[in-house]
């Protein structure tokens, strides 16, 4: 099955945003005040909740939690180790 281009740039940006959050959470716990990373954190979380938004209005759900609501379509779609990330889709 493959995936379109679209669905998986949106999917990639949502994964480098995530792994981002991690990093700067990592740097917060020891620099609580610093300023300029709380505020790139708050802008962060906000795109990123507008981009799973996105994704899921259009795809799915992303989770398993977010799955309650849906017909369970989602586990027709490819596992995300059978994506290929560089080539666009399997």
């Amino acid at each position: 099955m493959k995936i379109n281009k679209e669905r998986l740039e949106l999917l990639k940006e949502i994964m480098a945003l995530e792994f981002s959050m991690i990093d700067l959470n990592l740097y917060l716990d020891t620099h609580p005040r610093d300023e300029k990373p709380l505020m790139i954190f708050a802008q962060y979380s906000c795109r990123l909740k507008d981009l799973k938004e996105k994704y899921e209005n259009e795809y799915g759900p992303l989770t398993p939690d977010r799955a309650a609501n849906s017909e369970w379509k989602w586990i027709e779609e490819p596992w995300p180790w059978q994506i290929d990330y560089e080539m666009g889709g399997k």
